[in-house]
């Protein structure tokens, strides 16, 4: 297991120009939508988000459509439950089947099928209607009281998710005084280097990016200016409203009409340069980073946290070593399941031949169905309800 640094932070800058809706002298969305279709943009541009929340909004604010033409916003990974590992659920899902563990996870979790023959039960919750003791929780906290409340059993955290959920996890880690019988199987994944390997790659399939703003809440803004200096393109750090996207969006257009690449922040209200500082001294005490598989996308370097061995005590891996994967498709997505190119960027959700057909929220076939932040189930929620 080796450390791998977050981006490099400039020792004497701030967190790039302050473009937030607060500050921009008319913060209505219809305000910043005029400002927007005043650029004189000089070819099609194509924005990506990596943020659920941000997709939301534009989604069902209806924002794509009150764009000028060619501005065209694209979702990108930015659900931790619909890059969650598909073999770490079916790890879950046997240890609540076989080996009588309390499985807790966060709820969104408990739906996400994994590749098992139909008949068996396919995601916890299915375990759980065949009598696995599958419990949702809200917080860590919750699944170390259910330890402490069943002392005579094993509890197991399936705990994923991205920076914002993980820090509350190395808090309940670095606060100590855990049940002996609670273990953490962690599914957690850093959001900036999934972004990186997109850039990588040499067709990032985006000419710039919208920051994730609960994740630059917690790691700071300046975790995004790799975008701007090492890639060239601009980068804006985005709130969660309508108006606070359409800056975030300005601000970044902005940037092409003027022929420049920068970090400039359109949630000053909440983010800071270097984010919540007690958030990252707790990550950075508690956990470590490695290299980590994202669903159908595959192992990025440096994107997932992992127990260290001064943990190896709490650590699920350990104390149930996953069984022996004879599986068809392991760690994969389900035949015919576009998810993966939904979550880069490459494909729209209707684009999937499954969506609106076998794969709907009621029976989801692809973990960006099931998840509130799955680019699938948010399309589902604003009205596309066939394939196109």
């Amino acid at each position: 297991m080796t450390m791998h640094p977050r981006p490099a932070l400039p020792a004497q800058r701030g967190g790039g120009h302050d473009h937030s809706p607060a500050c921009g002298g008319g913060g209505a969305a219809r305000d910043w939508l005029e400002r927007i279709r005043a650029l004189p943009l000089p070819r099609p541009v194509r924005v990506m988000n990596v943020c659920g929340g941000h997709e939301r909004t534009i989604t069902l604010s209806g924002l794509r459509g009150a764009l000028p033409e060619g501005i065209e916003l694209i979702a990108g990974p930015g659900c931790p439950v619909c890059v969650c590992p598909e073999e770490d659920i079916h790890h879950a899902l046997r240890l609540a089947l076989d080996q009588g563990v309390i499985l807790a996870a966060f709820g969104d979790l408990l739906r996400v099928p994994v590749n098992l023959p139909r008949g068996e039960p396919r995601s916890l919750l299915e375990a759980r209607a065949a009598g696995a003791d599958v419990r949702p929780v809200a917080s860590p906290r919750e699944a170390a009281a259910i330890a402490r409340a069943h002392p005579d059993r094993q509890v197991v955290f399936l705990a994923a998710g991205f920076e914002t959920t993980t820090a509350p996890v190395a808090a309940m880690l670095a606060a100590g005084g855990l049940p002996d019988n609670l273990s953490v199987l962690l599914a957690a994944r850093r959001t900036w280097p999934a972004v990186a390997m997109l850039l990588d790659s040499g067709a990032p399939g985006f000419d710039a990016l919208i920051a994730p703003g609960h994740v630059a809440a917690v790691m700071g803004a300046e975790e995004w200016r790799f975008v701007a200096e090492q890639h060239g393109l601009p980068v804006a750090v985005a709130g969660f409203t309508a108006e606070g996207i359409l800056a975030a969006l300005h601000a970044a257009l902005a940037q092409i009409v003027g022929g420049r690449a920068a970090l400039e922040n359109a949630y000053a209200e909440v983010v800071r340069p270097r984010g919540n500082p007690v958030a990252r001294r707790l990550l950075d005490a508690v956990l470590v980073t490695e290299a980590a598989n994202w669903r159908g996308i595959g192992r990025i370097p440096a994107s997932g946290f992992a127990l260290p061995e001064a943990w190896a005590g709490l650590d699920a891996r350990r104390r149930f070593p996953p069984p022996e994967d004879a599986r068809r498709r392991a760690g994969e997505m389900p035949p015919g399941c576009a998810c993966a190119e939904v979550m880069l960027g490459r494909v729209r959700p209707q684009a999937c031949p499954l969506y609106g057909a076998a794969c709907t929220p009621r029976t989801p076939v692809g973990p960006c169905m099931v998840s509130d932040e799955g680019a699938c189930h948010i399309a589902w929620a604003g009205g596309i309800r066939r394939a196109a």
